[in-house]
């Protein structure tokens, strides 16, 4: 099956879901430096990490270096631009397969 950007299109549909996990994912990482100043209870890096690996990892790189929050841990600072790097083969694997189109 080859999807194809349309109007009404499901590739459409997905690039406006793509947009809103990395909106998400931005704010989760505001939300977490925030609590991390003030000590209160904080946001599991395992969820960061999974809304960063279902399509938040642009948002969440975003909002690490803006807010300099998770910069020293390494699973951060190099575990998010590897998701980043995977999920871009990954439409470039699918764009060349034909798979999808754009």
């Amino acid at each position: 099956m080859i999807w194809k950007f349309n109007k009404g299109g499901k590739l459409i549909k997905i690039l406006y879901l793509i947009i809103a996990i990395n909106i998400y994912a931005f704010c989760l990482c505001y939300i977490d430096k925030i609590k991390s100043q003030k000590k209160a209870w904080r946001i599991s890096e395992r969820t960061l990490l999974l809304v960063s690996i279902f399509g938040g990892s642009i948002g969440f790189y975003l909002g690490m270096e803006l807010f300099r929050h998770k910069t020293q841990k390494i699973k951060f600072k190099l575990g998010i631009p590897l998701i980043i790097i995977l999920q871009a083969f990954t439409l470039y694997y699918l764009y060349f397969k034909n798979i999808i189109s754009f």
